[in-house]
């Protein structure tokens, strides 16, 4: 089944105590799993990546390698339409690092980061503290609960899957030397369906998963594909869950489409703008203290129409710029490099696929080991497996 060819990640999975059934499928014996893998027909379209029949337009476009120049900047927004500022960020006790003026010299070499004292505002709008990207990379298991076909969220119970993301945590804990490695499920929660209706999952089973999830200090990622609808419309759907201390919120263009699996579906800059003020706002509105992050997807030059003009200074809501797409490590690489390229979205993130038995889904073949990922330039603060 999963990480077959994928030895080295043995030791640490039986280090974090899984269950024989869970450790037999990484050591390779995926027998005890075809029968019910056989079984799985009904779920939805958007399950694998490219079914038979996709059009030749699906998969990712070749990503621009780093000596390339980004495509030609749109024309300038009309008056009132929001930019990226060009000073340096604002974020709300975060650190320098991560503001778009010194973007470009971190790559290059360590960061000016302030001291705990310089890095904690105190305000009376509850946002007090650092955000948990500021000491930390996260690594997080993607999917939906109710669907194998989907990620590997849908193959364990959650359980399991906090066991198996410790032997990830070790191995990315050794890789990453002093920065800390915190998990997280990334729960899809509206699945595009064809003619961009939206199926959503149970907000029981969401909060299921939130609660179990706090009490082993795990985030959750509450992940939105958009359909047929507007972007705000999608995340004022979402809004609700911020009040619990570990989510955090997600949208993939991708599935911006009426299309799924035919198409690739595209938001705009002023719409992914508007998404952080939405949320902003509503921080502010509900007094729900923190910053809380938004993870947007990328993998080819549609999905963020304009994305120079995205802005990533906004104090409550960190902006996470993630490389989506499977493919060989030469791909995932020249992905990843076209994503760095949008210095004004300088947190950025790394989605990587599993090899699956879903006939049809996409994968990384071979798999980029830890090392591999966060020696990606920039570094990536967010790891996500599907």
């Amino acid at each position: 089944m999963r990480w077959k060819s994928h030895a080295p990640y043995i030791f640490a999975l039986a280090l974090a105590g899984l269950s024989g059934g869970v450790l037999a499928a990484v050591a390779g014996d995926s027998a005890a799993f075809a029968s019910d893998s056989a079984t799985v027909t009904s779920d939805s379209a958007a399950a694998s990546r490219i079914p038979a029949g996709a059009s030749a337009e699906y998969p990712p476009t070749r990503a621009l390698p780093p000596s390339e120049s980004l495509p030609p900047a749109s024309p300038l927004p009309p008056s009132g339409v929001l930019s990226p500022t060009t000073s340096p960020a604002p974020y709300r006790g975060f650190p320098a690092l991560f503001a778009p003026g010194t973007a470009a010299a971190a790559a290059r070499g360590p960061a000016d980061i302030p001291d705990e004292e310089g890095l904690l505002h105190h305000g009376e709008d509850g946002s007090d503290g650092i955000p948990i990207l500021a000491n930390n990379i996260i690594l997080a298991f993607y999917g939906q609960p109710n669907s194998k076909r989907m990620g590997i969220l849908g193959e364990y119970s959650k359980e399991d899957l906090a066991r198996l993301l410790k032997g990830y945590q070790k191995l990315y804990e050794d890789a990453a030397g002093d920065t800390g490695v915190v998990d997280a499920y990334y729960l899809i929660y509206g699945t595009c369906w064809p003619g961009g209706e939206i199926g959503y999952l149970k907000d029981s089973v969401v909060k299921d998963y939130i609660d179990y999830a706090a009490e082993q200090g795990m985030l959750v990622f509450i992940d939105q594909q958009i359909g047929k609808y507007p972007v705000a419309d999608a995340v004022k759907r979402l809004l609700p869950f911020l009040k619990y201390p570990n989510v955090h919120l997600a949208l993939d263009p991708e599935w911006r489409t009426t299309s799924p699996m035919k198409e690739v579906g595209t938001i705009s800059a002023d719409e992914l703008n508007t998404a952080q003020s939405i949320i902003e706002d509503y921080l502010d509105s509900q007094h729900i203290p923190g910053v809380k992050m938004l993870v947007v997807h990328q993998f080819n030059m549609r999905m963020i129409e304009g994305r120079e003009k995205v802005r990533a200074n906004f104090e409550r809501v960190l902006l996470v710029h993630t490389a989506d797409g499977f493919g060989p490590p030469a791909l995932k690489r020249s992905t990843y490099a076209y994503n760095a390229l949008a210095s004004n979205m300088p947190i950025k993130g790394f989605k990587l696929f599993f090899k699956t038995t879903v006939p049809g889904a996409g994968y990384d073949d071979p798999l980029l080991k830890p090392e591999e990922v966060l020696a990606l330039n920039p570094e990536p603060r967010i790891v996500i497996y599907q």
